[in-house]
């Protein structure tokens, strides 16, 4: 089998059967379709030689070539031959048969062929409008070499006059047109793509559109019928619209079959018949192109979608990257505290005197400590659901004392004295306690660290916290100690910038986050006598002096 069979078979599973059956049975079935379209469609003749204004077959033959492989064209020679000597049972000479079969099936099995090669890349989907280009303008140019070989071929052995060479050609030409232009896209489609109509009340209501076109162009006036062709623009253009390629390949076949039934019905004469029929070719070149355009935007509105969710599944996974990061970061610390604290009533109870008093102090601060890891990753968790702060009056002086005990160990462990300078009277800031909390724990111990990295002695930090003319509270973190690498100021609130060797490079950034969430900015100040991280948070006052005003 064709590999491109193949593959159309496996994306639509209601056709794999066909494409899975042997090379002799798509064969046979295909000569039987083809000589069944040829013998429905023929309709006002040009006697003898049968030359007709639809010819279906035609487009058949592009469609079996183009879904199942240049290896089918040998049968496209076969088909004319046999159909025109015993089913049409046309009166033409043997000689007549055969090189009007030779011209047919080699000019449509090269033009399908063409198609097949790789440099041309046609899609067989038709999902582009330069492949249905394509097909049009290879039918438009093999119909025509056809039909003047062919009718050049019956003018030879004097079955057409020299003198209706021209009109016959025409003839010859409008009916293999209109036979591919309107079958051949829609086997097309039937055969590979995944989406088919579904029956709707639009549907029915654009059949009955339709069937009433018919009535008003055939059915009211003999004078302006012609004119009145253009009245089935309105369904077929609805349909391209509304449907896209798939509607409206099927839009047209029920139209071209209604067309030859009503013209049928009214009892048209057979060279007014390929009037309609050239008209029909502007119609469905309109309404193919429309459709392709329309099935394009709508491939385009779904890719977009598309890359729209992978962006939305990529950012969720971002803001599941710093989530982790984030949690890792805030874990750590009471983790470390935990360990530390779990070592000390360890050694305390070890002794061979046991020190429980210590032992028990240190046991009730690792307690404090797990409550605190289980409380950061319940408003962590909370943050990331709600995307929201949890914002509520607190006092500062509480929020530094209760940071500084979070610190002790790291502190007393570095010989680092930590002092406090908070302003009286001080109004209730509003904050995430919790989150503030952390941050001045973060400001605490990296100051500590730095500290005791460089080696000092006399280390000390100092809290302070004041009231700004702005009615915010001033809070800030100074130590004495050898202050910020110049290097790593300019980005030491980036995320993942930091120097220690275990370190996540999170502390800064997620305090600057922090401050900012609290509409303030967090700024860094570095000299040789230390460093200083200050932000703001809001007042009570300040919130109350929103609101008046």
């Amino acid at each position: 089998m064709h590999e491109w069979s193949q593959e159309a078979s496996a994306k639509n599973l209601p056709v794999a059967a066909l494409f899975s059956r042997h090379p002799l049975t798509i064969g046979i079935a295909y000569l039987v379709a083809y000589a069944l379209l040829d013998w429905v469609s023929f309709i006002s003749p040009i006697a003898p030689i049968g030359i007709t204004p639809w010819n279906p077959a035609t487009g058949l033959s592009f469609a079996l070539v183009l879904l199942f492989g240049r290896e089918y064209v040998p049968w496209l020679f076969v088909a004319p031959m046999l159909v025109n000597a015993f089913v049409l049972d046309l009166p033409m000479p043997v000689a007549a048969h055969l090189l009007g079969s030779l011209v047919i099936g080699a000019g449509y099995g090269a033009a399908a062929t063409l198609l097949t090669l790789p440099r041309l890349d046609f899609d067989r989907t038709l999902s582009s409008k330069r492949s249905l280009m394509l097909l049009i303008g290879v039918a438009a140019i093999s119909t025509g070499v056809v039909a003047i070989a062919y009718v050049g071929i019956l003018t030879a052995f004097g079955l057409v006059a020299p003198a209706k060479l021209i009109e016959t050609t025409a003839h010859q030409w409008i009916g293999d047109m209109i036979g591919i232009t309107v079958l051949t896209p829609f086997l097309l489609i039937l055969f590979t793509r995944k989406r088919h109509l579904v029956p709707s009340f639009e549907m029915a209501a654009l059949v009955l559109v339709l069937i009433a076109t018919l009535a008003a162009v055939f059915g009211l006036s003999d004078t302006f019928r012609v004119k009145q062709f253009y009245l089935f623009f309105l369904p077929v253009m609805w349909t391209a619209v509304r449907f896209g390629l798939e509607g409206v390949t099927a839009g047209l076949v029920l139209t071209q079959v209604g067309l030859m039934v009503a013209m049928q019905y009214a009892g048209i004469d057979a060279n007014e018949v390929t009037a309609y029929q050239a008209l029909m070719i502007v119609l469905a070149l309109t309404g193919l192109t429309i459709g392709t355009l329309v099935s394009e935007q709508l491939r385009t509105q779904a890719q977009l979608r598309r890359n729209q969710e992978a962006l939305e599944r990529a950012a969720r996974l971002d803001t599941m990257g710093a989530f982790a990061a984030a949690l890792a970061h805030e874990i750590n610390q009471p983790l470390t505290a935990i360990a530390n604290y779990t070592r000390i009533a360890k050694m305390a109870v070890e002794k061979q005197s046991p020190d429980n008093l210590t032992a028990r102090e240190a046991a009730g601060h690792a307690v404090a400590q797990v409550d605190r890891a289980a409380e950061v990753v319940r408003r962590l968790r909370d943050f990331i659901q709600l995307g929201r702060a949890e914002m509520r009056p607190h006092q500062a002086v509480d929020l530094i004392r209760e940071a500084i005990s979070h610190c002790r160990f790291e502190t007393q462990a570095g010989l680092v004295s930590v002092e406090t300078r908070i302003a009286r009277n001080l109004p209730s800031v509003i904050c995430d306690g919790l989150q503030i909390q952390q941050v001045l724990v973060n400001l605490i111990r990296n100051a500590a660290e730095s500290i005791s990295s460089s080696g000092r002695s006399n280390g000390r930090i100092v809290l302070e916290a004041d009231l700004t003319d702005a009615n915010r509270v001033l809070v800030s973190v100074r130590d004495n100690g050898p202050g910020f690498d110049p290097e790593i100021l300019a980005r030491a609130l980036t995320p993942f910038t930091t120097t220690k060797q275990e370190g996540f490079g999170l502390g800064l950034a997620l305090a600057r986050s922090t401050a900012e969430t609290h509409g303030g900015q967090l700024v860094i100040e570095s000299a040789g006598g230390g460093a200083a991280v200050s932000f703001t948070l809001p007042t009570s006052i300040a919130e109350t002096t929103s609101l008046e005003e």
